[in-house]
């Protein structure tokens, strides 16, 4: 009777592990794939109070698909005073009737400075890979009357924008989202005409706002990831408080 019992309680214990086994296993299924592996989708301009903790030095990696929620996050004063969207316009350099891409640009956070810059005859391309933060940015700008604003989805290794289209690419709170960074970079300088210019807006090491500090990018490397794609790069000169700007022109 004793051996009876015990057989019977390993069955028991088997089948009690092994379901466990196929729920944890239809839990994963359900995740999209780029949601926890090395495979970030690169832009998407942050509020970064979303980031949560991820391990090794790998890209921070999330998705962002609800453009209402992440508007709330992304924006408002208490943001203004640390990243200063007009101060950091200013140091794009930008002129009436030029194209500049915002690569990465989440909820439009930047939209209406961009557009302010560059004027009714410029143009500003938002990219983002989200289709439902296109959709949101497309109407956006349509809501604000900035007709000179136009929104695109991009891939999360391309950003999908025309050779030799752009005077100007900013990206803003997000390189250190991207994965292959090199390659990446490679693109943005062949989608900029001759003379343009990439931006690259992210966090120092000591900043209060952001990611985890391992998951942060010093500007060397920032800088190294550019000259290695062929652009001529350098730190620039800013007033925001908890980032660096780096330049890459395109020779």
């Amino acid at each position: 009777m004793t051996g009876t019992l015990h057989q019977i309680a390993t069955v028991i214990a088997w089948l009690a592990m092994n379901t466990l086994r196929v729920m944890l296993m239809g839990m994963l299924c359900g995740v999209p794939l780029w949601a926890w592996a090395d495979k970030a989708p690169p832009p998407h301009a942050l509020g970064h109070a979303g980031h949560g903790g991820h391990g090794g030095d790998k890209p921070m990696v999330h998705r962002f698909e609800d453009p209402k929620h992440w508007a709330k996050v992304f924006e408002g004063p208490a943001r203004d005073a640390w990243q200063k969207p007009k101060d950091l316009v200013k140091s794009l350099a930008l002129a009436p009737g030029m194209a500049v891409a915002d690569v990465g640009a989440g909820t439009g956070y930047l939209m209406p400075h961009l557009a302010e810059a560059v004027g009714v005859k410029g143009q500003v391309i938002a990219v983002d890979i989200e289709p439902q933060m296109v959709k949101y940015l497309t109407e956006r700008a349509q809501t604000a009357k900035l007709t000179q604003v136009s929104a695109q989805l991009g891939d999360p290794s391309d950003p999908k924008l025309g050779a030799a289209s752009v005077d100007r690419i900013v990206i803003l709170d997000t390189w250190h989202h991207v994965p292959a960074r090199i390659a990446y970079a490679q693109k943005l300088l062949a989608a900029l005409r001759p003379g343009g210019m990439l931006y690259i807006v992210d966090f120092t090491k000591d900043s209060p706002e952001g990611p985890p500090a391992k998951h942060r990018l010093l500007p060397e490397q920032v800088q190294l990831d550019l000259q290695t794609a062929g652009f001529e790069a350098a730190l620039i000169p800013e007033e925001l408080p908890n980032q660096y700007i780096v330049r890459g022109k395109k020779p």
